[in-house]
């Protein structure tokens, strides 16, 4: 496997961070001798695009708040992510801001009081659409993986939807599981 590519497991970005660490992006990468960093493009409230007013449980074009990112990975962008969250959630805090957060969006959302119980990932491979090309420096005919993360509260109540497109021959998805 050569240098360019990376291993991506999720478990490090699903579970609140201690206090005073950073973020499980900036960690994960410094553990493989890597930089990982990321660049806010736009937080704010929109309308709730089709597919995440369907997770969310809310009617089309519903207010929700997002964080557009571009992941980076030794400066080369390695990732395109929306992150979303029900606007009663996250409207008026950090979470709409483009500010960096201490420990991470899940951390935040810890200290708020909502912790996710349960995460669905579905992953889909594509092409990308032409915004996605410029941002990660693709041409129209590369593949790319399209990860949907829905966190779930204790009580199934989604309070976050994550949206990540990642050039397909730059990634790795690990999914380990234990049973019992």
């Amino acid at each position: 496997m050569g240098a360019s590519r990376w291993i991506s497991t999720s478990m490090p970005y699903l579970t609140p961070r201690e206090q005073g660490r950073g973020d499980a992006w900036s960690e994960d990468a410094a553990a493989q001798g890597r930089r990982g960093s990321q660049r806010i493009l736009h937080a704010g409230e929109v309308p709730s695009p089709t597919e995440v007013a369907r997770l969310f449980g809310l009617p089309h074009g519903e207010p929700v708040v997002v964080r557009r990112r571009l992941i980076l990975l030794d400066e080369e962008p390695n990732e395109l992510t929306d992150t979303y969250f029900p606007a009663a959630i996250a409207r008026d805090t950090p979470l709409a801001g483009t500010a960096k957060i201490r420990g991470g969006a899940v951390t935040l959302l810890a200290e708020l009081g909502h912790v996710g119980a349960l995460v669905r990932e579905d992953v889909t491979a594509g092409l990308p659409g032409e915004e996605e090309q410029q941002t990660l420096g693709l041409a129209p005919t590369d593949p790319v993986l399209r990860l949907t993360r829905l966190t779930l509260d204790r009580d199934d109540r989604p309070i976050q939807v994550d949206r990540m497109v990642m050039p397909a021959q730059r990634q790795q998805l690990r999914y380990e599981i234990r049973i019992g």
